[in-house]
């Protein structure tokens, strides 16, 4: 569960340059959809008032329509209604006839219903004709007869409701208009149905919805826009601020190994000339002592002794301040102090060291030369230590590209992976791999796999650290 958490954590967990993209996008997200959700409300409510404004515009008029065929209607009757009596029964059949074949489009027809409900009228739709419609509702629930007759004797007006069309049998919606016939307690009525205008409303609306998407899309697009933005601005500054770092980590790098090497110079140069002078002083007091001492045996094995001693530590202080900064590198140059290093590193260990290099056309500069030095000199300290090699090999040359030092041995290689008390090791090779790296080149290690043996490393210099050939008498890599 521990290591769930742990897990977890790290996941969460987020860097400086991810913390400062959140803080920049977050607020923009979220004004982004704050203007998208009031702009699409405010887009809508404004529609939905042009639409109800055109709906009410085109009603209006289907309206005027309604009242123009119904005075239409009247005018042709009006003769005849106005010189019969109220039972003229002959007057009301011709008033009917008349009524009835007043057809005009497709669906329009002038209809009528007694006060008591009677369908008296209705060319289009003759099943209605002779029976009672008291109570006749629409699928909705909406009174229609009843309503209509209402109408008619409060002297007239309009109804909506749902009602078959007659050229195709669908029910739609249709607006009717009414007026009464007092004398003979008629309703007289004509509607038209206003499918046309609800497909223009629905047209409206789904042109509006059309335009609110269009619009949220633009805005999306603009957001994610700056979004990319921001990105790359954060992204071009994360960069330059790493190469910023970088460089100034190479410059305090270098400094580093300038610092190391300068106080390596001046140790050496204390061990050399101070220390190491002072011992072989001491070294010459006492065997001035046994030359004048002579003849006392004792004496003398203790002085002989003690003179050896000396002689040994003279020659270990002579052999750190060499390794230190050994004073052949910058008085010959590279290859001569690599030449000495293996010579050394042969008699101290017995493994067999082989050097091969060539004169260079041109010069290796100041810290090439230091790195490649360090660089060998440190791998000849692994190979001694793990390696458990019985030869190497040494090579320095130049070429096309600059300069290469490679090193090989016949040892049992590196173990990978490395067990885990030294997964916090390797400064030996990180330092290898820094110094190089300082010098803008590249460092490879080769190390045997299982069933094979020996570890090669290749350091390589550019040639901008390759300076023009001087004339003079030391060799120089």
């Amino acid at each position: 569960m521990t290591h769930l958490f742990s897990r977890l954590r790290d996941m969460i967990s987020m860097s400086y340059g991810q913390k400062v993209f959140l803080l920049a996008t977050l607020p923009l997200i979220a004004a982004v959809f704050l203007i998208t959700l009031v702009v699409g409300a405010q887009s809508r409510q404004l529609a939905e008032r042009e639409i109800q404004a055109l709906e009410a515009q085109l009603i209006e008029a289907k309206r005027a329509e309604l009242k123009n065929y119904l005075s239409i209607a009247r005018t042709a009757v009006v003769n005849t209604y106005g010189r019969a009596a109220p039972d003229d029964d002959a007057a009301k059949l011709a008033v009917s006839r008349e009524l009835a074949a007043m057809l005009y489009g497709q669906d329009g027809y002038f209809f009528v219903y007694d006060y008591d409900g009677n369908n008296l009228v209705a060319p289009r739709q003759t099943h209605l004709i002779g029976k009672n419609w008291t109570g006749l509702e629409d699928l909705n629930g909406t009174p229609i007869t009843d309503e209509l007759i209402r109408i008619a004797r409060t002297g007239g007006g309009y109804h909506s409701f749902d009602w078959p069309r007659p050229s195709t049998g669908a029910t739609e919606r249709m607006i009717v208009y009414v007026n009464g016939l007092q004398d003979w307690r008629w309703a007289i009525g004509t509607g038209v149905f206003i499918d046309d205008v609800l497909e223009n409303v629905a047209a409206a609306r789904a042109d509006v919805e059309t335009r609110i998407r269009t619009t949220s899309y633009y805005i999306v697009a603009i957001a994610v826009a700056a979004l990319i933005a921001v990105f790359m601005t954060g992204m071009f500054l994360n960069v330059r601020e790493r190469r910023l770092a970088d460089a100034k980590l190479k410059q305090l790098t270098q400094r580093i190994i300038d610092t190391q090497e300068e106080e390596r110079g001046r140790v050496a140069r204390e061990l050399h000339d101070g220390i190491s002078q002072m011992l072989v002083g001491v070294r010459y007091a006492l065997e001035l002592a046994r030359r004048k001492l002579g003849g006392d045996q004792a004496v003398n094995d203790s002085l002989n002794k003690g003179i050896d001693g000396l002689g040994s530590t003279i020659q270990e202080v002579r052999r750190i301040s060499r390794d230190l900064r050994p004073g052949v590198l910058d008085d010959l140059g590279l290859g001569p102090a690599l030449q000495a290093l293996t010579d050394d590193f042969s008699t101290r260990t017995g493994i067999t060291t082989e050097f091969e290099t060539v004169v260079f056309r041109n010069r290796l500069d100041q810290e090439a030369r230091i790195a490649l030095y360090r660089i060998a000199q440190e791998a000849l300290n692994n190979i001694e230590r793990h390696a458990d090699a019985k030869h190497v090999q040494m090579a320095l040359k130049g070429h096309r590209k600059g300069a290469m030092l490679r090193i090989k041995d016949d040892g049992i290689g590196m173990v990978w992976p490395r067990p885990a008390r030294h997964q916090m090791g390797g400064l030996g090779l990180r330092n290898m791999q820094e110094r190089i790296e300082q010098l803008g080149g590249s460092l490879r290690i080769l190390s045997a796999r299982t069933g094979q043996t020996g570890t090669v490393i290749e350091a390589q210099v550019p040639l901008s650290h390759l300076l023009r050939p001087q004339n003079t008498a030391k060799e120089s890599a």
